[in-house]
C-alpha cells in the first residue's frame, strides 16, 4: 500500500474510502496492464516521456485526492509549496511534475493520474465493439520495425492484434469507466495546477480535524 500512512490518519472519513477505492483500482490497471506487456512485450520505452512533455492531465477528484494523499505520504517536503499553487517543475504548458532532467521524467509515478497509466498500454473499442490497438505516436519508428511482426502507426483490429500478439490489450474506456464510478454524481475534471493545491489543503485540513496532524 503506497498511502497507508495517509490513510490512517483519514480514518473514518469518506475520502478515505474513496483513495482506497482508487488505490484498488489502479492496482487492477496494473495487473490487467501486466498482463498485455508480459505477453505482447509491446512496453514503453526506457525513458521516454514525450507524452508528458507538453500535456497536463486533467483530474477527477477521485484522482485529486489520491494524487494528493501519495504526495503527502511520500513526499511530503514539498506538500506545503503545492497547497499555495507553487510546483517544483513550473512551466507554461505540460505537467508540473515532469522533470526534464530527470531520465525517468515523471517525478509523482506512484501517484499519477489514470489517463498517465493508460496510455500506451491499451487499447479501445470500435464501433462494433471489437478491440483496437494503435501505438503510441511518440514510439520510434525503428523499434516498431523490429518487432516479429514489423508494426506500423497505425490502427490495429483485433483480430490483427491476436495474430501479431497473441493476446489483445485492456480496453481504456472499461478501466476508465470504473475510476469514473468513483465519482458518479460529478464527473467534472480540474486540471492538476487548479485542483491539486485545494485538494492538498483539503486533506490536511481533515487530518488536523480527525486529531491527526502531520
Amino acid at each position: 500500500m503506497m498511502v497507508e500512512k495517509i490513510l490512517n490518519q483519514l480514518k473514518g472519513t469518506n475520502e478515505a474510502e474513496i483513495i482506497l477505492q482508487m488505490e484498488n483500482a489502479y492496482s487492477k490497471i496494473a495487473i490487467e496492464q501486466n498482463k498485455w506487456y508480459e505477453k505482447s512485450s509491446f512496453t514503453c520505452t526506457s525513458g521516454c516521456g514525450e507524452c508528458c512533455r507538453n500535456f497536463e492531465p486533467d483530474l477527477l477528484e477521485c484522482e485529486a485526492l489520491y494524487m494528493a494523499a501519495w504526495l503527502m505520504e511520500n513526499q511530503p517536503e514539498i506538500v506545503n509549496k503545492i497547497a499555495e499553487g507553487n510546483f517544483p517543475f513550473e512551466k507554461n504548458k505540460g505537467c508540473p511534475f515532469w522533470n526534464e532532467h530527470n531520465s525517468y521524467h515523471c517525478t509523482i509515478y506512484g501517484g499519477r493520474s489514470c489517463i498517465c497509466r493508460l496510455f500506451g498500454g491499451c487499447g479501445s473499442r470500435s464501433k462494433n465493439g471489437k478491440i483496437m490497438f494503435k501505438p503510441c505516436k511518440f514510439y520510434p519508428t525503428e523499434k516498431l520495425s523490429q518487432f516479429k511482426t514489423p508494426l506500423a502507426h497505425k490502427n490495429y483490429m483485433q483480430e490483427e492484434i491476436l495474430n501479431i500478439f497473441g493476446t489483445v490489450p485492456p480496453v481504456m474506456s472499461d478501466l476508465m469507466e470504473e475510476v469514473e464510478n468513483l465519482n458518479p454524481q460529478d464527473k467534472r475534471t480540474k486540471l492538476i495546477r487548479d485542483s491539486l493545491p485545494e485538494t492538498v489543503r483539503r486533506l490536511k485540513w481533515i487530518i488536523s480535524m480527525n486529531g491527526q496532524a502531520q
